[in-house]
């Protein structure tokens, strides 16, 4: 299932900050900018860029186009920022409830489905260590702890003996989550499982506790079975 529309925010959200960075560097472009090179001029990994640069395509405020190729082969993608913005703007919250309720209506197990949607993104959007790196638990916290800082979840990591927290302090669909919290926290959920799986390390994330706190929840990060492996 294509869950890009679940995870799609609108533009109030705390994603926007990246994906307002992304599309400042687009206006003050003097021409098209390729994925690579929003990557190297912003930090984010180049999938995390690839993901912005086609959120905007689809909000109508940036374009894509082939870029020549001195060479034969397939044209790669560049993007420009197109008219002033906010007259493209999507009613995304609208949609992800309606993919939600899809999704209910498609599967007997929707948190389930949307743990699994999770994994998948999680490890898009991880960089995989080289098989000769072996990541540390703290330094695959670290890791995680910047992937959900550029979702826009605010984190906070914190150590508990061999265990972790990640306190999340903000989350970028909280209208949708107070009512459909089954199955948005459980994607949030796999979206860590996901992005620490990608890592190879023997951690992943097991309880996650929405609405701990005014603007928290916690992910509680614990042993996994094994490098790679996924709990349940």
């Amino acid at each position: 299932m294509n869950t890009e529309g679940l995870l799609a925010p609108d533009a109030s959200s705390p994603l926007g900050r990246s994906r307002g960075r992304v599309l400042d560097l687009l206006r003050a472009a003097d021409s098209p900018l390729g994925v690579q090179e929003v990557s190297d001029q912003t930090g984010l990994h180049p999938n995390t860029a690839r993901f912005h640069l086609d959120a905007l395509v689809k909000a109508g405020q940036a374009s894509r186009e082939p870029q020549a190729r001195p060479t034969p082969g397939r044209p790669s993608m560049a993007y420009r920022a197109v008219g002033g913005g906010a007259a493209g703007e999507r009613r995304y919250r609208l949609l992800a409830e309606m993919l939600i309720s899809l999704v209910r209506a498609m599967t007997p197990e929707p948190g389930a489905a949307a743990i699994e949607a999770g994994r998948e993104w999680g490890a898009y959007f991880t960089e995989q260590p080289p098989p000769y790196e072996r990541l540390t638990k703290a330094e695959a916290v670290k890791r995680l702890t910047a992937i959900m800082e550029d979702l826009g979840f605010a984190p906070q990591a914190v150590a508990e003996g061999q265990q972790y927290q990640l306190r999340l302090h903000e989350c970028p669909f909280r209208e949708i989550a107070q009512r459909q919290q089954d199955v948005v926290c459980a994607m949030h959920k796999g979206l860590m499982q996901g992005a620490l799986a990608k890592m190879r390390v023997p951690l992943t994330a097991g309880r996650l506790e929405p609405f701990a706190g005014p603007s928290l929840c916690i992910a509680h990060l614990a042993e996994s079975p094994g490098p790679g492996r996924l709990a349940s």
